[in-house]
C-alpha cells in the first residue's frame, strides 16, 4: 500500500482564500446565449513555456507538486496532439473545483495490490488527470512482473483523454486499455433519458512511426465535440441527441441540456455498458446518477472510475516481430483504399504533435483569456 502526501498549510491556504472567487465557464456554457465562432489564434507558445505557465499557476492555487506535474504533463500533451478541448482549455474548471474543495488537494490515493496482477486505487477525490496516471503506472509495473496487469481506480475526477495514458503504455512497451465512466448524459438503446455517461474508451499499442492510439466515446457524439459545437455554434446532424420525447435535437445549445443517443445504437450502448461495469460498479466508484458532471455539479466531487489495463508484449513475442506484424498491418489497411484515405489510427496525432512541437501552440482566444485571468488572480508571470 502506497499514501501520497502533498503541499502543506500554504496550499491549503491558497486554495481557501480562492474559493470565493469565480472562474468563468468556457464561452458557450452562459445560459441562453449562443457563443460566436473564435477568432484566428494568437501568437505561439512553446510546449515548455505552456507547461511551466501551468504548473506556475497550480502551484500557486496552492496545488501539490505531485498533482500539479501530472497535469502539466496530460494537458499540455493534449494540446500538443491536437486534442485542444481536453488540453489546457480545462484548467480554469479543473481550479474552480480545488478552490471549491471539491478536488482534493494534497491527494492522499491508496494504491493496494490485491493479486499479483491485479491493484485498486483509492483516488481519494484527486486530480483524474493525476489518478490516471497513478493507474497506468501501476497496471504498468505489475505488467513487468506479471505479463499482464489491471488496475481500477475508484473516487477520482475527469480525466481527460485515454489516449494520454494508453500512449504511457506503448511507450513502455505494452498494448494499454484505459475505460473511465462519466455524468449521465446518453440513454440507454430505445430509451430517451440520460442513464450513462459518454463512457470513453481507448487502447494503444507501439507502432512504426508512431503507437497506434484509438480514444472513442460510446456515445454518438462525445461531450468535448458537444461543447465545441456549443461553443462554434454550429447545429448537430440528427441521430445524435433526443428530448425527453424522443424528438431529434440539433440545435447545440439545446443539445447541451438533452440527451446524446449511443454510438450505433445497441453496440455503443453495450460498449458503454463495458465501461460501466469495469471503471464503476467493479472499482466502487460512482455509477450513473452517482458520478458528478465537471462543470454542473458543484455540491459534489466526481466519484467517477477508471479502469486500466497492460499487456507486455516481450511476454508473447520478440519486440522487432511484433514491431514487423504491426508494419505488415499498417501496410494492409493503408493498401486498402485510395492514396492517404486510410490511416492507421494516431498517425494524424503524431503528426499534429511534430508540428506543434515545430511551430509552437497558438492558444486560441478563450483559452488564452482564460489562462491569463488565472496567471492574473495567482500572481503567476505570463510568457514572455
Amino acid at each position: 500500500m502506497a499514501q501520497e502526501r502533498g503541499a502543506g498549510a500554504q496550499g491549503h491556504a491558497a486554495l481557501r482564500m480562492a474559493r470565493s472567487r469565480s472562474v468563468d465557464p468556457p464561452a458557450g456554457r452562459r445560459r441562453g446565449t449562443r457563443a460566436p465562432r473564435e477568432a484566428r489564434p494568437r501568437r505561439a507558445m512553446t510546449p515548455e513555456a505552456l507547461g511551466a505557465l501551468v504548473r506556475g499557476i497550480c502551484a500557486a492555487a496552492g496545488v501539490d507538486p505531485a498533482q500539479t506535474e501530472s497535469l502539466a504533463d496530460n494537458l499540455v500533451w493534449n494540446d500538443l496532439a491536437g486534442r485542444r478541448n481536453h488540453g489546457v482549455e480545462r484548467l480554469p474548471i479543473l481550479i474552480e473545483r480545488a478552490a471549491k474543495g471539491l478536488i482534493a488537494c494534497p491527494c492522499p490515493a491508496q494504491v493496494t495490490r490485491i493479486a499479483p496482477a491485479a491493484a485498486r486505487i483509492d483516488g481519494a477525490n484527486g486530480f483524474g488527470q493525476h489518478l490516471g496516471r497513478l493507474g497506468m503506472d501501476e497496471a504498468i509495473a505489475l505488467a513487468r512482473g506479471a505479463g499482464v496487469g489491471a488496475v481500477g481506480v475508484r473516487d477520482s475526477n475527469f480525466y481527460g483523454t485515454g489516449a494520454y495514458f494508453v500512449n504511457l503504455a506503448a511507450e513502455a512497451g505494452m498494448i494499454g486499455l484505459a475505460l473511465s465512466n462519466a455524468f449521465p448524459k446518453v440513454a440507454a438503446a430505445g430509451g430517451h433519458r440520460p442513464v450513462l455517461g459518454t463512457n470513453p474508451l481507448a487502447f494503444g499499442a507501439p507502432a512504426p512511426g508512431g503507437a497506434l492510439l484509438v480514444d472513442m466515446s460510446t456515445a454518438a457524439l462525445a461531450g468535448s465535440t458537444l461543447r465545441a459545437h456549443v461553443r462554434e455554434g454550429t447545429p448537430l446532424p440528427e441521430g445524435l441527441a433526443v428530448d425527453e420525447r424522443g424528438t431529434p435535437v440539433t440545435d447545440p445549445v439545446a443539445a447541451a441540456k438533452a440527451t446524446l443517443l449511443p454510438a450505433a445504437g445497441v453496440k455503443g450502448f453495450g460498449l458503454a455498458l463495458l465501461v460501466e461495469v469495469l471503471a464503476g460498479v467493479l472499482t466502487g466508484a460512482g455509477i450513473g446518477a452517482g458520478v458528478g458532471s465537471l462543470y454542473r455539479d458543484f455540491d459534489r466531487g466526481g466519484d467517477s472510475g477508471h479502469f486500466f489495463l497492460a499487456v507486455d508484449i516481450g511476454r508473447w513475442m520478440d519486440a522487432d516481430a511484433f514491431a514487423a506484424r504491426m508494419e505488415d498491418l499498417r501496410a494492409q489497411l493503408e493498401a486498402s483504399g485510395p492514396d492517404g484515405a486510410v490511416r492507421l489510427p494516431g498517425a494524424a496525432r503524431w503528426q499534429t504533435m511534430a508540428a506543434s512541437r515545430r511551430d509552437g501552440l497558438a492558444l486560441a482566444p478563450a483559452t488564452e483569456a482564460g489562462l491569463r485571468d488565472l496567471a492574473t488572480r495567482y500572481g503567476v508571470a505570463w510568457p514572455g
